[in-house]
């Protein structure tokens, strides 16, 4: 009897007869299949650095989806060009200088009545031979690179302090944090500060529903010079990163989505600090 089962069920399934189970029919999110969209609605956004590459590309994400953005840059010119592009707020300052900065934050604050999202991306290099370095070279650039990551995140605490309403820190840190090549000790130092200084932001600012998160670029083309083929075949990715991978990545962490990432460091770099590199044999 069974085996007659079976032959009858075999029949019908050749005939097409035989019902189909019902299977859930699984597609993108969205407007349409293969499309996907996220829910980000408008907030008001303070970019550290904001004229000129990422940081541009920073102020550019978050203006396309509809924030209120303002940006701070020591470069005047380049800033109101950005500012213009794009209809951003531009504050023309020195991070260096606290209380410039810090002015700067309780303007917009005011002029907004409050503020949701900072990203902290100003940074500087000026590498140079660490037996040729000065203190006071050592001091400026941790001036420019960490001391503003507590300005800003401070201003953006007493906000939320306020109004319970949640917000977003995004510190712009770098591989550089875990791998070095010689005179970076000043810029490397700085970044591996904002590494831990993120996890310890996160553990004190949870409680006002802050999220704080890090996002460590690789080798990101900002001055659109030539690149060699071999330049891009170095990264598991195939190419040398844009600013725009960095300003994305930002989008994603100050998203609704995002909203369980927290004292995260998010590297994005081609899988170059995945890969593992062997001395040529030449």
């Amino acid at each position: 009897m069974a085996d007659n089962y079976l032959e009858r069920k075999m029949e019908e399934y050749r005939s097409g007869k035989a019902s189909k189970p019902l299977r859930r029919k699984i597609t993108p999110s969205g407007d349409k299949p293969g499309r996907i969209t996220i829910d980000f609605p408008p907030r008001r956004v303070y970019v550290t650095g904001g004229a000129k590459g990422i940081g541009r590309a920073i102020v550019s994400a978050f203006c396309g989806t509809g924030c209120q953005v303002a940006f701070c840059d020591i470069d005047e010119k380049a800033g109101r060009l950005t500012a213009q592009a794009f209809g951003a707020q531009f504050h023309p300052l020195d991070v260096a200088d606290s209380a410039a900065l810090t002015a700067s934050l309780a303007s917009v604050i005011d002029r907004w009545g409050g503020l949701d999202i900072v990203i902290n991306n100003v940074g500087v290099g000026r590498f140079k031979p660490f037996l040729e370095s000065t203190l006071d070279e050592f001091q400026a650039v941790l001036d420019i690179n960490l001391k503003p990551i507590f300005v800003t995140s401070q201003a953006l605490a007493r906000c939320k302090a306020e109004d319970k309403s949640g917000g977003r820190i995004i510190n712009i840190c770098s591989t550089r944090h875990m791998m070095s090549e010689p005179g970076t000790e000043a810029y490397s130092a700085s970044k591996g500060a904002i590494r831990s200084f993120t996890h310890a932001l996160m553990a004190s600012l949870a409680p006002l529903g802050i999220t704080v998160n890090c996002i460590s670029p690789g080798w990101i083309d900002c001055a659109g010079e030539p690149l060699r083929e071999i330049d891009h075949a170095f990264h598991p990715s195939g190419r040398v990163g844009i600013p725009d991978d960095i300003a994305q990545a930002c989008l994603y962490l100050a998203s609704p989505a995002a909203a369980f990432v927290n004292g995260e460091n998010l590297t994005v770099d081609g899988g170059v600090t995945r890969k593992m590199i062997y001395p040529d044999e030449d």
